[in-house]
């Protein structure tokens, strides 16, 4: 559409900014906004939308700010989305004031309830989530009131939480958020509890139910009870798996949850893994130092299944190769990376690199990505001082390592308290 020099208006390059959103090219997304020249509330919140999408979070509040700086008129979606922000990082001063935004200028807090109940649940406030419900007088509302019990179990307010199911009858979608939360905490005497209410009520044929008891029975160390739910399973989903799987791996038993991805894989299951399996596999396989099997699950998720590892899939591998000592296979998978002009290599996998060159002490190869890191991060990100400055540590380079501490302390790199987003 640019190339062909067409004119694009506010309604096209809103579609624009969407569209590169959904394929993670961010910077393309905010190079299209800038240019719009009569920005609406639509245009907006697709920019706000697309850094959502992509997990920035504290991009998506900055540009809530800039919407309230610019008094654009704010809808309940871009309300309930910045609530949600602020619930899944977990910033209290933010998301209270937007709660006061809120009442202040007298919004529908029946379409923003959820949101607001799941904020203040997010950040162990379960009585402030609870006012909410409250005063919206809407206790048929099953979305909502699933959010709160989810919320109150989360918390371990477990009598307020059971007599709150007690007012409905259990559904699938109440007890699924409540084993959630169970697993969480770790929580088996109150999963136990959840699972007979589930067993009173018919539910233990509902796939879902299913594998959030193998997610809780598994988290809490119940391997033998996880297996046999999974196996009464009739029709297992790759979600069904998945779980199976992560239950051998996070009770490290990495060579059993190989078993079972092998099992998966084999033609009569009739279900074909997907990226989240792989990861959870791959990362079985890395802490279980399961390197020769590490790199043919890897290999086979691209070859085999044509799936596209992802950030967390190459931290994993990269991760399996340095505990091996393979710093050479490192290298080449980086400049295979290196080499595709079409792929920037996230900070998160330089990341990794800098820790294998470290633990394989790796000093050329280290400092290069160091160099990288500092260069592509900026110099105002304290952590990479702090990542750089502990290779260096390991390295024996102590006066390499004052000199990045005396820069940190220079520029008053640390922290920041919080602050108002309207101010």
């Amino acid at each position: 559409m640019i190339k062909q020099g067409a004119e694009t208006g506010t309604i096209s390059k809103t579609a624009l900014i969407d569209m590169y959103s959904k394929y993670g090219h961010l910077v393309d997304s905010v190079r299209v906004f800038e240019s719009v020249e009569e920005k609406d509330l639509v245009s907006w919140n697709a920019l706000l939308s697309g850094f959502l999408r992509n997990g920035k979070g504290k991009e998506a509040l900055g540009v809530f700010a800039a919407m309230y700086r610019e008094r654009v008129e704010i809808s309940e979606f871009t309300l309930s989305s910045v609530v949600k922000t602020c619930a899944s990082l977990k910033i209290l001063q933010q998301g209270k004031q937007v709660h006061a935004m809120v009442v202040v200028t007298g919004r529908d807090l029946v379409v923003l309830g959820t949101a607001m109940i799941s904020f203040y649940s997010s950040v162990g406030l379960i009585n402030e989530a609870m006012k909410v419900y409250n005063s919206l007088n809407v206790h048929t509302d099953e979305v909502m009131l699933n959010s709160l019990i989810s919320g109150c179990i989360r918390n371990r307010n477990y009598k307020e939480a059971f007599l709150l199911m007690s007012r409905q009858r259990p559904n699938v979608r109440v007890l699924s958020s409540s084993l959630a939360g169970c697993s969480d905490n770790s929580d088996l005497w109150i999963g136990k509890q959840i699972h007979c209410v589930a067993l009173r009520n018919g539910f233990v044929s509902d796939s879902k139910l299913c594998n959030g008891l193998m997610d809780m029975y598994g988290k809490c160390g119940q391997i033998v009870q996880a297996r046999t739910i999974f196996r009464a399973i009739p029709s297992k989903s790759v979600v069904s798996w998945t779980s199976m799987i992560d239950t051998y791996a996070v009770n490290g038993d990495g060579v059993k949850a190989l078993e079972i991805f092998r099992e998966m894989c084999e033609e009569g299951s009739g279900v074909l893994p997907n990226s989240v399996t792989f990861l959870v596999v791959i990362s079985a396989c890395a802490h279980a130092g399961l390197v020769k099997e590490g790199k043919e699950c890897f290999g086979m998720m691209k070859e085999k299944y044509r799936l596209v590892p992802g950030t967390e899939h190459y931290v994993c591998f990269i991760d399996i190769l340095s505990k091996a000592g393979e710093t050479e296979e490192i290298w080449r998978l980086v400049e295979r990376m290196m080499e595709n002009d079409n792929q920037s290599i996230p900070c998160a996998i330089w990341v990794a690199v800098l820790s294998a060159c470290s633990l394989n002490m790796d000093l050329t190869r280290g400092e290069y990505v160091a160099r990288r890191l500092m260069e592509e991060t900026g110099p105002e990100n304290a952590s990479i001082y702090v990542l750089v400055s502990n290779f260096y540590a390991a390295m024996g380079k102590w006066d390499v390592v004052e000199e990045l501490r005396g820069k940190l302390k220079n520029k008053g790199l640390v922290k920041t308290a919080g602050h108002s987003l309207f101010i």
